[in-house]
Order: C-alpha cells, then structure tokens, then sequence
C-alpha cells in the first residue's frame, strides 16, 4: 500500500510515491510547463514530450504513468498534497472536504501564483481518487509558533484586525525539514540548536528556528516580502507601491503582476535562472552583476539579523534550487560571517553535492564555531511523514 504526495506549482506538479508503512520512496513523477508550448513528463530518470493543457490532464498523465510503472491507483492509501498559504484557520495536517477547498480559494488572493495551482490539484486528484483521503499540509503551518511582536503589523489595531494583516511566513515544510536533518546529522537535539535556514530558489525565505520552532521568517502576510526572488521584488519602501498606483499602473491587479510576476531577478536581467545569470555576469554582464550582489546582499542581510533576534546562532543553513547548487551565491553570501564565528570553507563548498546518499554536507571550516550546511530539502518526504502520522492518529486507513 502507498501514500501519493502531490506538489502542484503554478506551470508545473511534482508527484512522489511511498510505501505507506516504511516510507520508502518508490517513484518520482513530473510534468513540466504546463499550459505551456513544450510540456514535458518526467518518470524518475526518463522524460517524454507529452500534451498538458491543465492540472487535470497532467494530473492524468502522471496516473497512468504509475499505472505503466506496476503501481495500482486503488493501493492508495491516501494522498498528500502541498498547500503554499491556509491562513488562520488551516494550521495542522488537515482531511480536505469542501469546506476545506473554499477556506484555500479564499487564500488565492494572498498567494496568487500557488494556491490556486494547489487547489486546481486538490480537485483533479480527489476526482479521479475518491476511495482514499486527500490530506492538505501547509507550507504556513510551520511559522505558527512566531511570537506575537513578529507576527504584527505596525498599522492601526482597528485596520489589522479588520482586514487580518499579519505575518504568515512560507517555505514552512521545507524549513522545518532541513533543520530536523541538519540536528539528525550533526548528532545534536535539535532543541539544543538555533538554526538560520536560508531557503533558495526561484522563491527565496530565510528562517530563525530556535529549539525547533520559527521565531522569525522573512516572507509576511504574502510570499512577496523579504528576499530578492525569482520573479518577486521581495522588500520594498512602502512609499514606492504608492507612487507605482499613482504614477505606473492603473489597477492593484497590474500592480501584483508586477511583483510578484516581473521583478526580482526577472526583472533586472529578464530571467529568473540563477545559473544563466552567473554565466553572464562571468562574461561581462552588468545588470547580472548586479543582480547578483543585490540578491546575495538581500540574504546576508536577512542572516545577520536573524543571529541578533536569537542571541547568536549555531548552524546557517543553504537550502532550494539555488542553495544546494550554486557555489557562487553561498561564497558571496558567507563569506563574510567570521563575525558570527562562521568560518566557510572555500573547497568544501567548491566540492559540495548533495545527494540523496549524502543529503547534508558540511562546508564551515574544521575550526568554525557556527557550522555551514548544504541540506538537499524533500518537501515531499516530509509531507508523506505528515500525511502518515495523520492516517495513524485517525486511523484512516
């Protein structure tokens, strides 16, 4: 019997299989650009060109493709999926129903380039396997240990309150992942252990995790603030979004585009590829550069004060597309933390690659206080781990 763990991305869904009892990974699944010009399938190792107009037919596809591969869609057991933003109201692991779909839709305005792809998975998998339970694991969930002075707006109490403004903070699976692995690798109780997680890729978060819990988060109420990003400004001088409405667009609607669609690294190179980037920038390109140094200050940044809010910190973390692969963007963001007792290691991080053998490498010299990690993040795992703990405590299966 299996767990199915579905992760649906704005063009693209993620899917991964599990014994239900072992969880063990038995097969990776994906469809890329979907609703694009060149939708791919991806099945472990082996890619096909394949036609996916919807979350639904690729939905289709990768069914079948477990079909192909000898596994049976009545084994099962239940089905987990990723969901970016459930508010206030959806915290824990939670059974979907109805009620539960329309409290996400009601979220799509606060993250509006995930959670209606979320949702659009949700439907499609729940129509095709209505015999098992589909559970919703949020990627907010994590963040809702953040005290309340972090949480908090400093607007008038009468708007807050009305209009629910505060702070939610994203990138929660995988954060709350990547430290439980670093704590399991260094031999150490994670409770023992102040954590800054640096989550990046085409979405970019940074994570104060004390004693296993966020106390700080640099994403907000939405996924746009903090870090420079894929497609996203991250901070900006409120001032300016009061003058782009005055001055550059003609509607809030164009505005989010905007921000959330064609900025950041996007916006001042015209891709969000890092690797293109860096190519770029060693061949002379200015606005890469640039780029660059913008994006590795953002997140230096972040990691500096992240240290003062907990007192210090015992373990920065590189983490997402970006962190586990790119020696560059770890140098220039570490390599000036010997204030912090962090010392990196310009040939380990050089030779650093994480793999599912060898999931977290150490690249802090042999001699620094604060250790340096590369952590291979797996949301799915964590989430087929949610979904698990959930079937036993309700027996569901």
């Amino acid at each position: 019997m299996t767990i199915l763990v579905i992760n649906s991305g704005s063009s693209s869904i993620k899917a991964a299989l599990f014994n239900d009892q072992s969880l063990v990974r038995l097969l990776d699944a994906r469809v890329n650009d979907i609703g694009g010009s060149n939708p791919q399938l991806c099945v472990g190792k082996e890619s096909s060109d394949a036609s996916a107009e919807t979350h639904a037919q690729a939905l289709t596809l990768i069914f079948a493709a477990l079909s192909h591969c000898g596994y049976n869609l009545f084994d099962i057991t239940a089905v987990g999926h990723r969901v970016l933003h459930g508010g206030e109201a959806l915290v824990e692991p939670t059974i979907v129903s109805t009620e539960v779909e329309q409290v996400i839709e009601s979220m799509n305005k606060l993250a509006p380039l995930h959670n209606p792809a979320c949702l659009a998975g949700i439907r499609a998998a729940r129509k095709v396997l209505e015999h098992c339970p589909h559970i919703a694991v949020f990627d907010t969930g994590f963040h809702s240990t953040l005290p309340a002075h972090v949480k908090h707006y400093a607007l008038p109490n009468e708007v807050t309150s009305t209009y629910h403004l505060r702070r939610f903070g994203f990138h929660g699976i995988s954060h709350d992942y990547v430290s439980r692995a670093t704590a399991s690798a260094l031999n150490k109780s994670i409770k023992q252990l102040r954590i800054i997680s640096c989550h990046l890729g085409n979405g970019c978060s940074v994570t104060a995790i004390e004693g296993g819990r966020s106390v700080e988060t640099s994403m907000g109420m939405t996924p746009l603030e903090g870090l420079v990003m894929g497609t996203r400004s991250g901070d900006l001088d409120p001032g300016i979004v009061i003058q782009l409405l005055r001055d550059c667009v003609d509607t809030a609607d164009e505005l989010d585009t905007l921000l959330n669609r064609k900025s950041g690294l996007f916006g001042m190179t015209g891709t969000n590829d890092m690797r293109e980037i860096e190519v770029r920038a060693a061949n002379g390109d200015e606005n890469c550069l640039l780029a660059i140094q913008v994006f590795t200050h953002s997140a230096r940044k972040y990691v500096g004060a992240y240290a003062a809010v907990m007192g210090g910190v015992d373990v920065i973390v590189f983490t997402g597309g970006i962190g586990e692969h790119s020696v560059l963007i770890r140098h220039r963001i570490a390599q000036q933390f010997n204030y912090l007792g962090a010392s990196l290691d310009e040939d380990r991080n050089r030779d650093a690659r994480v793999t599912a053998a060898s999931p977290v490498i150490d690249i802090a010299t042999s001699t620094s206080k604060v250790r340096i990690v590369v952590v291979a993040t797996d949301e799915e795992a964590a989430i087929a781990n949610s979904v698990n703990r959930l079937l036993g405590q309700y027996q569901l299966t």
